[in-house]
C-alpha cells in the first residue's frame, strides 16, 4: 500500500525538524551548567554531528564542563591543543589539561602526559615523570603504558634497569594481546635478561606475536628455523616466515630472502 502523498510530506517535515532541533536541545540542557551535556555538546561540535563542524564552538562547550571537573572534557582540551585543532598548537596548554584528567585517575591522560614527558612536549623532557605517570596508566590496566613500562625497565630508561619489572609488564601487556609486548618476552627468554635462557618459551612467545602480524617476531622464528635454533634447521619454515616479515616491511627479512 502506498504512503499518501501528504502523509509522506508530514513525515518528512517532521523528521527534518527533529534533526533541526537535537544542537538546541544539547544547548538547553548544558547550558544550566550540566557538565555531561556540556561535554557531549562539544563532541558534536568537533565531529560535525547534527550540526556544522565548528572547533571554536567544541572548545568553549569543552572548557564548561572542563570548569566542572569533567575528565573526558579536560582530556578531549588536552588533544586539541596537542593537536592543534580550530586553535594554534599549544602544548603548555594541552599539558595542563591533560595534567587535570591525569589527576582525576584518567588511564588514557596519565599515558598521554607520560608521552608528553618523555618528548618534551610543553617542557623539557623528563623520563622519571614519564615513568611515574606510566606507572599510574599501568596500574588501571592501560596496555600500551604496561608495555612501555616494561620498555623503560629493560632500557633503564627514567630510572634502574629491572629486568624482573620489565617481564611483568611485558606479561601483562601480553596477556592484553599486545604483539610487541609478547616479541619482547620471547626476546627476554631467548637472551636470558632476567630469565633463565628458555628456547620452548621464546618460540612460543614470538609465535603468539608472529600469529599477530608482528615483523620482528616473524624475522625471528625465521631465524629460528634457520639455524636451528632450539627447533630442527627447516629452510622451508624459515622462508616462510621471512616472506611474511618482508610483507610487514622487515629490511632484515628482505635481504636474508635475497641469499
Amino acid at each position: 500500500m502506498k504512503t499518501p502523498y501528504p502523509l509522506l510530506w508530514l513525515l518528512v517535515f517532521f523528521a527534518v525538524f527533529a534533526c533541526s532541533q537535537a544542537p538546541e536541545e544539547g544547548k538547553d540542557k548544558a547550558g544550566p551548567g550540566d557538565a555531561a551535556a556540556q561535554y557531549l555538546l562539544g563532541v558534536k561540535y568537533s565531529k560535525g554531528q547534527d550540526v556544522k563542524q565548528d572547533w571554536s564552538q567544541a572548545r568553549s562547550w569543552w572548557e564548561k564542563a572542563a570548569a566542572q571537573g569533567h575528565i573526558e572534557a579536560q582530556f578531549s582540551l588536552g588533544v586539541l591543543y596537542a593537536k592543534g585543532e580550530g586553535v594554534p598548537q599549544d602544548f603548555v596548554q594541552a599539558k595542563a589539561w591533560m595534567e587535570k584528567a591525569a589527576a582525576q585517575g584518567s588511564p588514557k591522560a596519565q599515558y598521554t602526559l607520560g608521552y608528553m614527558y618523555a618528548e618534551g612536549q610543553g617542557g623539557a623532557k623528563d623520563f622519571a615523570m614519564t615513568r611515574s605517570w606510566w606507572e599510574k596508566a599501568a596500574a588501571q590496566g592501560f596496555v600500551k603504558a604496561q608495555y612501555y613500562l616494561g620498555r623503560m625497565y629493560a632500557d633503564g630508561v627514567g630510572g634502574t634497569q629491572d629486568f624482573a619489572q620489565a617481564k611483568s609488564w611485558f606479561e601483562k601487556a601480553a596477556a592484553q594481546g599486545d604483539v610487541k609486548a609478547q616479541f619482547d618476552l620471547g626476546r627476554l627468554y631467548a637472551t636470558g635478561d632476567g630469565v633463565e635462557p628458555d628456547l620452548l618459551q621464546a618460540k612460543s612467545w614470538f609465535e603468539k606475536a608472529a600469529a599477530g602480524g608482528d615483523a620482528a617476531a616473524q624475522y625471528s622464528l625465521g631465524v629460528m628455523y634457520a639455524e636451528g635454533i632450539g627447533v630442527s634447521k627447516d629452510p622451508a619454515q624459515a622462508k616462510s616466515w621471512w616472506e611474511k616479515a618482508a610483507a610487514n616491511g622487515s629490511a632484515e627479512a628482505k635481504e636474508r630472502l635475497k641469499e
